[in-house]
């Protein structure tokens, strides 16, 4: 290819004027001067996945005894290429196009057809290599599509994302194990309540991404479903009875991975039931990372003014004009990811239900915003499990002042003294100030050595009735 000017190409609506350089062809051009819309180009994960769509695509057709063995010798080898990422900057297509994603599978064809005539003339061979006839072989847009909707989306869950959680997972249990004898004040509402550490605080974290991690994985099974082979409405029209099964097995060749025929092909490509699916999982660990960043941010506040029961990492300067100031700037970076994946999960779910009669027809806005959102919480956990969580450290002496100061001790009292009695100290202390030690022994109503033995802070954080300790 030259690196400079123009060459003709024709299709079937006549000839486009397409950059020298370029590896796509006509119907790409097109599609360029047709949907100058945004700067948003789909990731590599998506791209590689029609790569190795079309490699095995091919390897099938050969085996089948449709397609020659030099033809697809030549495909493999483009097709790998681009697998391998050597071709990104040939995907030039906006997101926002052809609802089918069809000018993107031309995109594809078109890469993959030059390319291959390419490496045959740099051999000295001459091969016609047909984006439609040869690349595309026993394929439709319509089926090829949301299987690499699929094969990108599941294969980057498992190799990064589900990793990445794991990796904040473990950073938070053990944050949970550091602070296990930490005694600290509950809040509820924002408002004091009963003792608790701030191990057992964490843990909470730390199952919230437990939790999310198991959703993430029960997603598996829908995303392994791969349309393959129902070509343009789920028939399977001019494709081999045989080829559906055989490129599903060549991709789990390929990728390690399980994949697995769709049940129902007109299912598939009807709806995109699945990568709705997938994005609320990713929406509620979205939820969960904004509430725990949130909660670091609020145990953080101060430090004369607010909680500041913790401290985070001094990763960078707070402010360009407080001199010394320091902010909980991963947390925040941690709640616009959060934001940006629940926003990303309306537009999943708005073009989840264009799917008309056969066909979705806002899948590449899908696949887009799918995989953003992994990208992002991959990312995000990684960040956030690196720079801020092993970073932390507890302040213990605030936590236990905090603690020893809370109203809501009267409630380990209550079982001893009566609820009645118990309000009416909770709302004296709230009134002058004096702690509930104080007043109960004060009042009369139980001695120094009894209240010092209800309110033992370190059983308090266990549970259970404290009467019986009376």
């Amino acid at each position: 290819m030259g690196n400079s000017g123009y060459r003709v190409e024709k299709d079937t609506m006549g000839e486009v004027r397409v950059p020298e350089g370029a590896y796509y062809a006509a119907q790409t051009q097109r599609a360029i001067e047709n949907f100058p819309i945004s700067n948003l180009r789909f990731q590599h994960s998506f791209i590689s996945a029609f790569g190795l769509i079309k490699l095995c695509a091919a390897k099938v057709n050969m085996q089948l005894g449709l397609l020659d063995k030099d033809k697809s010798e030549i495909i493999i080898e483009a097709s790998r290429e681009v697998v391998e990422g050597k071709f990104d900057d040939q995907f030039v297509l906006d997101i926002f196009q052809t609802g089918s994603g069809t000018s993107t599978n031309m995109n594809a064809n078109e890469v993959i057809a030059n390319r291959s005539i390419e490496i045959v003339e740099g051999r000295g061979g001459k091969t016609l290599i047909h984006p439609n006839d040869h690349v595309n072989m026993g394929q439709s847009t319509n089926d090829v599509f949301p299987t690499a909707i699929h094969l990108s989306a599941l294969t980057t869950i498992v190799r990064e994302l589900l990793p990445a959680m794991k990796i904040l997972e473990g950073s938070l249990n053990r944050k949970s194990n550091e602070f296990k004898d930490v005694v600290k004040a509950g809040r509820t509402h924002l408002q004091d309540a009963v003792p608790m550490t701030l191990g057992q605080e964490f843990s909470g974290y730390c199952s919230m991404i437990t939790h999310n991690i198991r959703r993430l994985e029960s997603v598996k099974a829908s995303l392994s479903e791969l349309p393959i082979g129902g070509t343009a409405v789920g028939t399977g029209l001019n494709a081999h009875p045989s080829y559906s099964n055989r490129i599903v097995q060549e991709i789990n060749n390929e990728t390690g991975m399980s994949f697995k025929k769709a049940e129902n092909f007109f299912e598939s490509m009807q709806n995109k039931d699945a990568t709705v699916e997938t994005s609320g999982v990713l929406k509620t660990l979205a939820v969960s990372l904004m509430k725990i960043a949130n909660d670091l941010r609020l145990l953080y506040s101060g430090p004369g003014t607010g909680f500041y029961e913790i401290d985070l990492p001094a990763i960078q300067p707070g402010s360009s004009i407080m001199p010394g100031k320091i902010n909980p700037v991963i947390p925040e970076a941690v709640n616009m990811v959060a934001a940006k994946i629940i926003g990303n999960d309306v537009t999943i779910t708005q073009a989840g239900l264009n799917g008309n009669l056969e066909l979705n027809v806002m899948m590449p806005v899908i696949a887009y915003s799918l995989l953003e959102s992994i990208e992002l919480a991959t990312n995000a956990c990684k960040v956030f499990s690196e720079k801020c969580i092993d970073g932390i450290t507890a302040r213990v002496e605030a936590c236990l002042k905090y603690a020893e100061s809370t109203v809501a001790l009267i409630t380990v009292l209550a079982p001893a003294i009566g609820y009645d009695n118990a309000a009416k100290i909770a709302k004296k202390s709230m009134a002058g100030g004096k702690s509930i030690r104080e007043l109960v022994v004060e009042e009369g109503i139980l001695s120094k050595e009894e209240v010092s033995k209800i309110l033992d802070l370190n059983k308090i954080v266990h549970g259970g009735r404290m009467k019986s300790d009376l």
